[in-house]
Formats: structure tokens, sequence, C-alpha cells
């Protein structure tokens, strides 16, 4: 299955890029105008409506609309875990119906001194069967756009 992955280091503590992080907030300030989200539902574990915390079995409905061009793509994901250690933080979440035949999303956090290394891992696969999985190495073009401004506008808010 092919993997994305892509790391940065944020000046600010451990505890606050987590708890930036831990909130649907977090979400939509990081995600580029240009994909045009939406929320449209945010369920907390025990079905409470937009939860405080993201904590695992978490789900959230939103659609995107890249470049305001074509119809709204629906996503569904749900937080499988979520974690915190000795200087390490960690989440997971998991499409469980979008645009994506396989979608695992991988959010790692660790004490850096006073400074935190994210790193994100996305195990995925394309739409298209055969055809998605001949070209899903190349979907990293797409990713990294995405990432380097998720990666940006967090050193920005948070440091």
């Amino acid at each position: 299955m092919p993997t994305y992955q892509r790391q940065v280091r944020v000046n600010a503590p451990l505890a606050d890029v987590w708890d930036f992080h831990s909130h649907v907030s977090g979400l939509e300030a990081l995600t580029p105008s240009w994909m045009h989200l939406r929320i449209e539902a945010v369920r907390g574990p025990d079905d409470e409506d937009h939860p405080t915390v993201l904590e695992a079995g978490a789900e959230i409905d939103a659609s995107v609309r890249p470049l305001g061009i074509g119809p709204r793509q629906r996503w569904t994901s749900i937080i499988t875990r979520r974690e915190t250690f000795d200087g390490a933080a960690v989440f997971e979440d998991e499409m469980r119906s979008g645009p994506f035949r396989r979608w695992r999303h991988t959010h790692a956090f660790y004490a850096d001194d006073d400074a935190t290394l994210i790193r994100d891992r996305i195990e995925y696969r394309l739409p298209l069967d055969g055809l998605g999985d001949a070209v899903g190495p190349l979907a990293r073009v797409g990713f990294e756009p995405m990432f380097r401004y998720r990666h940006s506008k967090t050193k920005y808010l948070l440091e």
C-alpha cells in the first residue's frame, strides 16, 4: 500500500501542539481555502454532537470541493486511536467513506526540547482498483502541497 510521510519541527511545546490538533477547529484552520472544506457534523464516541475534544471513536462528516471544481466530495473519518505518552502523543483517523479506497492518517507528536516534532504518515489506496494501484505512488504530487501548507500554517499559528 502506498504511503506518504512528512514532518516538521514547530517551536511550541508538545502540550500546545497536541491541544491544537485535538479539536475540529484545528482541522479547519489547517485546511487550505482552495479545498473549500465544510464540516457537516461531528459526533463524539457517545454520539454527543460537537464534542470538545476529538477522542477515539469520534466521527467527522466533511465535504471538500478542491479548487471549487466539480461536485462536493463527501468524507467521513473516525478517530481510531488517541494516546499520550511521556514526551509523545499520537492519534489516527481512518476514512470510513469518501474518495479513497483506503485512508489512514497517523499524526505523531514528539517533544523536542521546547519544540515539537510533528510526523504525518498517510497509508492510502486510490479508487479505480488496478489503475488506482498503478498510479497510487504518484498521489504524493497532490499530497505534498497540502501538507506543506498544513505544516507551514501550524508553524505560523503556534510559534
